[in-house]
């Protein structure tokens, strides 16, 4: 499978995750989604390489990968809702 399929899959999990921790009126199609997750992804391994707790992987399951790419997720659909005013969570 191709590597950037690998970053699509974790990217849609962990956007999904993210969404099921946050629940709130987001946009919430699939593609969201997964930029959320991907974008999430790239976040939660640069905090995590800085911290030490280790990098997101794609080419292989990891936990670790998952729980840092649902927790940068998580950051970006906070901030995006931030940036909105919190207008969807208060709908």
């Amino acid at each position: 499978m191709p590597l950037w399929l690998h970053w699509v899959i974790l990217g849609f999990v962990a956007g999904a995750l993210a969404k099921f921790l946050l629940p709130g009126r987001d946009p919430a199609g699939c593609l969201v989604t997964t930029g959320l997750g991907i974008l999430g992804a790239f976040l939660g391994g640069y905090i995590g390489t800085r911290l030490g707790w280790g990098t997101v992987t794609a080419d292989h399951f990891d936990p670790r990968s998952l729980t840092l790419a649902t927790l940068g997720a998580v950051l970006v659909l906070i901030l995006g809702r931030i940036l909105r005013g919190g207008r969807s969570a208060a709908r």
